[in-house]
């Protein structure tokens, strides 16, 4: 006697199968694969100065209030110049950390803070670091503003997309094909920026009190590339 019970499973199954042979038979055909890209090199109209102080003591508590201290006496002299987008304040790195002698018991300690003086007027950055006294500088860094990126970001993907175009109807008349469509498309950006010397703490000290601290900001290059597919026709 046959199973009726399997008659409709070996209905699904040879659905499935056949369902599968006319997915497999109609893959795409004469589909082309490309990408382009679109650079545009603009000057860097972000400052990012880092400033830091460092203490070492036998008691944790004392040393991280000596670390409050200085951190805020610099966060008061820094909020004075502060102004949105041109200079802009916030605290960094802030930390404690035990010293072990050979025999693996804590010695004393020492200690970290940091405060970073970020925007787009180098003057009014450079100038209120200067005036900070409880702080040395640990470092310097120069970037793109978001309205310089998303200003260049547009100029750098029109450049883009129009030699992906370009791209695409050579290709297609040195295949053969008359023309393409538009199948999938991905676009994607990142500025490649040159590298900047750091200036570390010991050049900071030598400089005068109240002095502006000597920076020169370089330029960026915002890439953006489009990649995607067509259709050959």
């Amino acid at each position: 006697m046959t199973n009726n019970k399997l008659v409709p499973a070996i209905v699904l199954w040879l659905c499935a199968a056949s369902a599968g042979a006319q997915t497999y038979a109609v893959q795409p055909q004469n589909v082309l694969q490309l990408s382009a890209t679109g650079t545009v090199e603009v000057q860097q109209d972000l400052l990012s100065l880092n400033l830091t102080t460092s203490r070492e003591g036998s008691d944790a508590a004392a040393l991280q209030n000596q670390l409050k201290a200085a951190l805020e006496t610099a966060l008061n002299e820094a909020r004075k110049s502060a102004l949105p987008g041109q200079l802009d304040v916030r605290t960094g790195n802030f930390s404690l950390s035990p010293r072990y002698s050979r025999d693996g018991r804590i010695n004393g300690w020492s200690g970290t803070a940091e405060l970073v003086l970020e925007g787009r007027d180098f003057p009014r950055i450079t100038t209120t670091a200067g005036r900070i006294q409880t702080m040395t500088m640990g470092g310097v860094g120069f970037g793109l503003s978001r309205e310089q990126r998303a200003k260049v970001e547009g100029e750098a993907q029109a450049i883009a997309i129009e030699r992906f175009k370009t791209k695409a109807t050579e290709l297609a008349k040195g295949f053969g094909f008359s023309g393409y469509t538009l199948r999938e498309v991905a676009v994607n950006s990142n500025d490649q920026g040159y590298p900047r010397p750091r200036m570390m703490a010991m050049e900071a000290k030598a400089a005068q009190a109240d002095a502006a601290v000597p920076v020169e900001a370089g330029k960026s290059s915002v890439v953006v590339t489009v990649s995607g597919s067509v259709q050959l026709r």
